[in-house]
């Protein structure tokens, strides 16, 4: 089963029609086939909650994370993958990559995701693959 990983920047692009990437993650979306399994973490909920905090699309944010939570497609990130994220932080092993998506990037490899929603520059850079 094809697992892809949601991020911040993809999730809020699709969820705020005025976002310049909006149109591109709409058809991204529409192109994953049935059944594929959509996931994300903790951090990256968070980071949505806060960008979507005095937006009109508040609420899409919250019922996601329900449906995720639900589903058991929200993952928490381990001490480990906490700790990881951190190291290359402070080692800043791709430059201005912020921490949520080094935490990521260690949670997608933990569990052998490839595949991120998102055009976000920084997962290219990590050897992932980005739907748009």
């Amino acid at each position: 089963m094809r697992t892809i990983f949601l991020d911040t920047v993809g999730l809020l692009a699709l969820w705020d029609s005025t976002d310049q990437w909006h149109h591109a993650a709409t058809e991204a979306l529409s192109g994953i086939e049935a059944g594929a399994r959509l996931v994300t973490t903790t951090f990256v909920l968070l980071e949505c909650g806060n960008a979507a905090a005095r937006r009109p699309y508040r609420l899409l944010v919250e019922a996601m994370r329900k449906k995720l939570e639900e589903g058991g497609k929200l993952i928490v990130p381990s001490e480990s993958d906490w700790h990881e994220g951190w190291l290359a932080y402070g080692q800043r092993t791709i430059a201005s990559v912020g921490i949520v998506d080094y935490v990521s990037f260690v949670v997608m490899r933990r569990i052998n995701i490839t595949e991120a929603f998102t055009n976000d520059r920084h997962f290219k850079a990590a050897g992932f693959n980005t739907m748009f």
